[in-house]
C-alpha cells in the first residue's frame, strides 16, 4: 500500500528520497532501468511522464505527476 502524506511537502520529500535511492548513477535522471523495481508506479507510467521521449525523467517530472 502506498503511504499517505499528510500534504505535498512530504509527499513530494518522499519522492525525493526514493529517487535519490533508484538514481543509482547519481546523474539526477531516472532511466527505464532505474525506475525497475525501485519506483514501480513510475515504471508502469514512464513513457507517460517521458513525454519528450528523453530516456529518463526527473525527480520534478515525478513530482508534477503526482500532483495530478
Amino acid at each position: 500500500m502506498a503511504p499517505v502524506f499528510a500534504n505535498d511537502a512530504s509527499r513530494n520529500k518522499g519522492i525525493q528520497e526514493r529517487f535519490a535511492i533508484c538514481d543509482t548513477n547519481r546523474d539526477g535522471k531516472l532511466t527505464l532501468d532505474e525506475a525497475k523495481g525501485c519506483m514501480p508506479r513510475v515504471y508502469d507510467h514512464f513513457t507517460w511522464i517521458d513525454s519528450q521521449g528523453r530516456g529518463y525523467v526527473t525527480v520534478a517530472q515525478i513530482q508534477a505527476m503526482a500532483d495530478r
